[in-house]
């Protein structure tokens, strides 16, 4: 075996290697088999027992009592719709709470008549998840004179909110305080709620504004799959911290927080929320100003709760105090969340999981969104990156093929090393260094452009699977989901035949594969026979099986990621190819392949 075919060898059967363990190992998520989000159903009730639990103040060591509602009683509380260009939904007067909230933009499968995604629920459907604001009592107060969960309030301006019409609420406790909350909402899914106080009362109080995400139990619609973060994501003075849904109920207890929590104390700037697969709910404090930032499950309850709490604040009779703070709840689209880390949230783009390899998913993500805008279609952005990743790395790749078109030229001398040396592996092997260092050739230059093009894969394969870009995004015929494996299916001969194909969630569905995956296993064949096959039986068996291992392995995987290495398998080709011809070496390739199929016939004939 001479080393250029070892050196081949090692790199294809090392990137081959990590590729299977990772997919042994994590698997490609089956397709949705439920909605991203789910409506309220008419015939299933969730029972519940109240709301979530209403935060105290650090300088109030007496705990709250808990605060139950009723669902007939939220069902009862009039709202105030909720209607932009973008979502859609609406604002119970009971608490206040930001509990209703659809994404007009999104729905939950690619059918036009399919749901709506469904963001916010209240209390009493489904997967109850809302935004609940208040104020946490300190001296001077009793919990039942501020507001909270049960709270009914007025309506003090506007009818409905929308962009460029706030809502203003209003509520007087009776004992010399009134409460007002404003809420406004951007173009896209930003809130801003400014809480104010004012004392009219003839003594001094004590009130710490909070902000409640809660969530009933649970995501029904939980991906649970390694690449994918799912629950908790907060930022603290510049350190990000996620935190799965199972790890939550393992929380030290804390008597102050009346459940298992994790408390940080953020000195200037940071944000809470939970985050979904391509959804996310945030609450976020003025820039610059402290809290505490709780991460909390009642285990009791079932309640996951993420809270934000700021400093005590006193109020002086004929004063009043205003805090303002934010709520991002919507889609995690990045051109949005990268506009807010401009307008002054801190590390909101880490909001978006980019992985240990952040370094190369989040420019691969910018590039390819860049071309997306460019062409208008992200399969064809995909093979735009493909083309601008192998002219980076072109140089490299000069470099290596170079290496391999001089191998061949020294193939007669390597030979004649092998017959010179017999059986002395070590003259062999010393002859081989001396040839390389004499002729200036570099035997494992062959292996670097594929190696490279390993963590290229996982990030890109990162990329497609976390961002909401790729969700549903079209290329052309049948390929209209980027982010989902091939829909066609060689038992139907691609759609020609009239019946549907195996399902994707099914055994049959890793055999007969789509076309993607077929081109996939074509294009990597015919890049081996720019070279003459090896005369080594063992290194002939691995060649012929690697590609259709490839194409079955792959088959599953979304076609983007496909799309990516077809692509990449015929600029190689092409690469390679003119390399080879300049430097005087013209591959046989039609030749390899008559070659290829006369020793099958050969092996045939003696069998």
């Amino acid at each position: 075996m001479d080393d250029q075919n070892k050196n081949l060898i090692l790199a294809t059967a090392l990137s081959f290697l990590v590729i299977l363990v990772w997919f042994i190992l994590f698997p490609p998520p089956e397709p949705d088999t439920q909605p991203d989000s789910l409506p309220p159903a008419q015939s299933t009730q969730i029972e519940s027992d109240g709301t979530a639990t209403v935060p105290t103040t650090p300088a109030d060591r007496q705990v709250a009592p808990e605060t139950d509602t009723r669902e007939d009683a939220l069902a009862d509380a009039p709202r105030i719709p909720v209607m932009t260009d973008r979502v859609s939904g609406s604002i119970s007067l009971l608490g206040g709470r930001i509990d209703d909230l659809s994404l007009n933009d999104y729905r939950v499968t690619q059918d036009p008549d399919a749901e709506i995604v469904k963001m916010l629920s209240p209390v009493g459907t489904p997967d109850a998840y809302y935004a609940l604001y208040g104020w946490a009592p300190g001296g001077g107060l009793d919990p039942a004179s501020v507001p909270g969960p049960n709270t009914l309030w007025s309506v003090a301006q506007g009818d409905a909110l929308g962009v460029d019409s706030p809502v203003t609420l209003s509520w007087d406790n009776g004992v010399g305080q009134t409460f007002t909350r404003t809420i406004e909402i951007d173009e896209d899914y930003l809130f801003t709620i400014t809480q104010s106080v004012a004392n009219t009362g003839n003594a001094p109080v004590t009130v710490a504004p909070y902000g409640v995400l809660a969530r009933h139990g649970e995501p029904s619609d939980l991906r649970n799959f390694f690449i994918l973060h799912e629950g908790v994501v907060a930022m603290a003075d510049g350190e990000l911290t996620e935190t799965d849904w199972s790890d939550m109920p393992d929380f030290e207890f804390s008597e102050r927080e009346r459940a298992r929590a994790e408390v940080t104390q953020v000195t200037q700037n940071g944000w809470i929320g939970f985050t979904d697969h391509f959804w996310m709910s945030t609450l976020i404090p003025a820039p610059g100003s402290a809290f505490k930032s709780v991460a909390k499950y009642d285990e009791r309850r079932d309640i996951y709760q993420a809270e934000t709490v700021m400093p005590t604040q006193t109020v002086a009779p004929g004063t009043s105090v205003t805090v303002t703070s934010q709520l991002f709840a919507g889609a995690k689209e990045w051109e949005a969340i990268r506009n807010y880390q401009s307008a002054g949230v801190e590390g909101f783009i880490d909001s978006i999981d980019w992985g240990w390899f952040f370094f190369l998913t989040k420019p691969i993500f910018w590039l390819l969104h860049e071309l997306n805008l460019l062409i208008g279609n992200m399969g064809w952005a995909i093979i735009g990156l493909t083309l601008i990743i192998k002219a980076i790395l072109f140089p490299l790749a000069y470099k290596s093929y170079v290496s391999m078109a001089k191998m061949k030229e020294l193939q007669p001398q390597m030979e004649k090393l092998k017959e010179e040396a017999g059986d002395d592996r070590q003259k062999m092997q010393q002859g081989m260094m001396e040839l390389y260092k004499r002729e200036k050739v570099n035997p494992a230059a062959g292996c670097l452009p594929i190696l490279l093009q390993i963590p290229i894969f996982f990030s890109l394969y990162k990329v497609i699977f976390v961002t909401i870009e790729l969700r549903h995004a079209p290329f052309f015929g049948p390929f209209q989901d980027l982010s989902a494996p091939d829909p066609t299916s060689i038992m139907n001969l691609f759609g020609l035949l009239p019946f549907e194909g195996p399902e994707p969630t099914s055994i049959l569905a890793l055999i007969f594969i789509g076309i993607l995956p077929l081109l996939l296993g074509i294009s990597m064949w015919l890049q081996q026979k720019l070279n003459p096959a090896p005369t080594d039986p063992t290194q002939q068996m691995i060649f012929a099986w690697m590609p259709w291992v490839f194409m079955f392995m792959l088959g599953s995987f979304a076609s983007g990621l496909v799309v990516y290495w077809i692509a990449n398998n015929t600029i190689t080709f092409a690469q390679q190819y003119l390399i080879m011809r300049s430097q005087g070496y013209t591959p046989d390739v039609f030749g390899n392949i008559k070659g290829s199929f006369k020793r099958k016939a050969g092996e045939d004939a003696e069998k």
